[in-house]
């Protein structure tokens, strides 16, 4: 819980990524593989087993139940977690920590499944995470802020290039149910035409300064 007084609320703004600077990408990852026994309407609950790994250890051209198998002896932390639909930057969110052994099970039994490293960056003066999604979701790239109160007044990266925050598509409970790789053809299509967008009144500054992995 969070101790802004906005209790199990996140506020977040989540970003599509083209052309990712790699010295931004850390040499060890965290490696995050999920499961959906929920996912509809925005509500989700969610099983989330985690290990950091050595970046050229990761092979995301697997399927999400290989990655599974294939780093299943580095999984040391698992969280099952339950979500309310995003409005507007704000979602509900509450986690519990469980035993990693029971998630690698409740994981391997799951049939929706996300893979992904995350990369943790400051980036103007916000912490950031980056995910680079691995199989049915390649070659799906996406960066999030998240504060603990409204992020406004924020400065956004030159490779973030359009804001995916209210586009459940784009939510990791939405790519479980439908993956990137069989849509995002027609997503570059789409944006082509419509051209990139970004939440009114919440700013579109490029981001200047020192920026590097996060300590």
């Amino acid at each position: 819980m969070s101790d802004t007084g906005y209790g199990d609320f996140e506020f977040e703004r989540r970003f599509l990524v083209h052309d990712m600077p790699p010295d931004l990408l850390e040499a060890t990852p965290a490696l995050i593989v999920q499961a959906y026994y929920l996912a509809q309407d925005g509500f989700a609950l969610r099983m989330r087993v985690q290990a950091s790994v050595p970046l050229g250890t990761v092979d995301l051209t697997l399927d999400e139940h290989a990655l599974l198998e294939a780093h299943v002896g580095e999984f040391d932390f698992c969280a099952i977690t339950v979500k309310g639909p995003m409005v507007e930057g704000t979602r509900y969110e509450a986690e519990r920590e469980i035993d990693p052994t029971v998630g690698i099970e409740m994981v391997r039994r799951g049939t929706a499944l996300v893979a992904k490293t995350r990369h943790a960056v400051w980036l103007g003066g916000d912490g950031w995470v980056v995910d680079v999604f691995g199989g049915a979701n390649r070659p799906l790239v996406v960066a999030e802020v998240e504060r603990g109160g409204p992020v406004t007044d924020l400065t956004i990266p030159t490779f973030c290039v359009t804001e995916l925050t209210d586009d459940s598509r784009f939510s990791n409970d939405g790519l479980a149910r439908a993956p990137f790789g069989a849509w995002a053809d027609a997503y570059a299509r789409e944006l082509a035409a419509d051209g990139p967008r970004f939440l009114q009144g919440l700013g579109r500054n490029h981001v200047g300064g020192e920026q590097g992995p996060m300590p």
